[in-house]
């Protein structure tokens, strides 16, 4: 998906699902990011940039870690997001936040004005993923570091995989035929991104594997977890022109594949991801 597709996507069609889920998935994926700026080593006074800030999270979460001497710049394509961002911080009435609506592959950052680049799942979608991150390179001071989440491979992200071959018995997905193609599992290869980062001009790039489990839909029961995966992950743009009848028959095949993984009323299931981090 190119970058103009990648705009239309993330404003007209994930953005919004995004928005209306925002605290489902907050807790979903809060774990990853934590762990993100853990590596980053996010501290008081630091001036971060938010790569795919989304509806906020973890801008909310960086702007208390470096607290009113800091500052955070969250970036992001999607104006719904953005939107959402914005109000949250301004209900939480923190200062130290600015949102910008941009491409941050090619946005013009302040030259040298960040000590931290940071993203949560944010970077996988670049379609020239080497000029991107030199692109921000450019926007940390000597010495700044970057700290980025994105998954493993799909088969290492069983709670993505199994909902979706389920959903593929019964409407079309399409697969990328090129597995670095922007999208989800694009940074899967982790020898091949830290060939991406250097030719960046990154160096002390390093790659920690994350493999915490997920409870899906934030804890709900198995029902509102198959009807979660079906209206956000990959069978989501297919199920949306769809019947009431094809989409109830694909909500029904999820369920059955995620009933092995209830554990106490909920859907828990293996996850893998990456934390890189590299110094400018």
């Amino acid at each position: 998906m190119a970058n103009s597709e990648q705009t239309t996507y993330w404003n007209d069609q994930a953005g919004p699902r995004w928005v209306e889920m925002q605290e489902i998935l907050d807790h979903q994926l809060q774990p990853f990011g934590a762990a993100a700026a853990e590596h980053a080593g996010v501290r008081a006074g630091d001036r971060v940039i938010d790569v795919g800030c989304g509806c906020g999270a973890t801008t909310l979460e960086l702007a208390q870690r470096v607290g009113a001497n800091g500052s955070v710049c969250g970036v992001d394509i999607s104006e719904p997001m953005l939107a959402r961002a914005a109000q949250r911080s301004g209900q939480a009435g923190i200062e130290h936040i600015r949102y910008v609506r941009a491409d941050a592959q090619t946005h013009d950052f302040s030259s040298a004005a960040f000590d931290v680049v940071f993203s949560r799942f944010g970077v996988m979608f670049f379609e020239d993923p080497t000029a991107a991150f030199a692109n921000l390179a450019s926007a940390m001071e000597d010495g700044g570091r970057l700290a980025f989440a994105c998954w493993q491979s799909a088969e290492n992200n069983p709670w993505m995989r199994v909902p979706t071959i389920a959903a593929m018995e019964h409407v079309q997905i399409e697969v990328a035929a090129d597995p670095h193609a922007p999208g989800p599992f694009a940074f899967s290869d982790s020898e091949r991104v830290k060939g991406i980062l250097a030719d960046a001009g990154l160096q002390s790039i390093e790659a920690h594997a994350f493999e915490p489990e997920i409870t899906l839909a934030g804890g709900a029961d198995l029902d509102q977890a198959a009807l979660f995966m079906t209206q956000l992950g990959p069978a989501a743009r297919p199920l949306q022109s769809a019947s009431d009848e094809l989409r109830a028959t694909v909500v029904a095949a999820v369920r059955e594949a995620l009933q092995p993984f209830t554990r106490d009323g909920a859907v828990v299931m293996p996850s893998a991801a990456w934390i890189f981090t590299a110094r400018r």
